[in-house]
């Protein structure tokens, strides 16, 4: 038996690996028919004598192996023919599983484990309804509880990166201790993920330049980023300026903003030339806007992918 798990969403792929072998291990004590390998040199030898060893105890044996569909073409032709020979995709005690961390390309045994395993699984990154689904029922699972709310927050803070989001609900529900995780614990709590290439169209917005970051922001949501989330940065990086440009008015000194912000030199260094291009109330505008299309697309009274449309048409303007 052949089973493939592959796609770029490694969270669920490795939790689904995780329940395979926890289930395998429940019924196989001894532990000595369980192989792990990561594939590379000699690993092709390894599977052999794997596959024509006697089974200890009579167990089924469960065999691993992992990225093993970038290897060269000799070496996948050499692994298929192992696998036919064997008639491994029909052998009732052998359970081998085929983990890989995304999808290669014009890979021979890609296609041929999709073809002939038992159980194939795409895990594709999650997006929209799905992820809130996911998120909620998370919470769920380690005892806690997030609001519809809080769920459009933390994905706007942190995107739809599933090892980050469990690592924050764990955190949240521990810090809410049995009562509803609220947008305002996210606030709170957790940090902003900030990808640098939204520095990169926000520079665009204040340099004016509109072609160009329409054209960063449709690359953002080409590559399959939530337009929540963009807007959230926005929304983040604004509010950054504003506190800024605020202090550098009062006379606070470059050196001294990292600590009166509480902001990263990163953050710090990349909002710096942004802000010149900007007067006080013009940013203030700007982020008074950006919290009112938030709220309009909470209420869904626009889309989002529409409001992300205004913003850039009206500060590149």
């Amino acid at each position: 038996m052949i089973i493939f798990l592959h796609g770029p969403d490694t969270f669920r792929s490795g939790q689904k690996l995780k329940e395979i072998i926890l289930q395998y291990q429940a019924r196989h004590k001894s532990g000595l028919n369980l192989s792990r390998l990561e594939w590379g040199g000699g690993t092709l030898a390894e599977l052999k004598n794997i596959f024509s060893s006697v089974s200890m105890f009579g167990e089924k044996k469960l065999v691993i192996v992992k990225n093993a569909c970038s290897d060269k073409k000799e070496e996948q032709e050499d692994l298929i023919d192992l696998l036919e020979n064997r008639k491994i995709n029909k052998d009732p005690d052998v359970i081998a599983v085929f983990f890989e961390t995304g999808n290669p390309q014009k890979s021979l045994l890609f296609d041929w484990l999709k073809k002939k395993s038992e159980m194939v699984q795409d895990f594709e990154n999650l997006g929209g309804v799905k992820l809130s689904n996911w998120i909620k029922k998370e919470a769920e699972n380690l005892g806690g509880q997030i609001s519809a709310d809080a769920i459009q927050k933390l994905t706007g803070y942190v995107g739809s990166d599933l090892w980050q989001i469990h690592s924050e609900i764990n955190k949240l529900v521990s810090f809410k201790s049995g009562r509803p995780i609220t947008p305002e614990d996210v606030d709170l709590m957790v940090r902003p993920k900030i990808d640098p290439n939204i520095f990169a169209t926000i520079d665009a917005l204040a340099a004016r330049n509109k072609n160009l970051a329409y054209k960063l922001l449709h690359q953002h949501l080409s590559q399959g980023e939530n337009e929540i989330y963009i807007l959230s940065m926005f929304v983040y990086q604004f509010r950054n300026l504003l506190q800024i440009k605020s202090l550098i008015e009062q006379g606070v000194l470059p050196a001294a903003l990292a600590k009166k912000t509480g902001l990263h030199p990163f953050v710090i260094k990349k909002s710096w030339s942004q802000v010149r291009n900007f007067s006080l109330d013009v940013l203030k505008k700007i982020y008074e806007r950006l919290l009112n299309l938030d709220l309009a697309i909470k209420r869904g009274r626009i889309e989002p992918q529409t409001a992300l449309d205004l913003i850039v048409n009206e500060i590149a303007s």
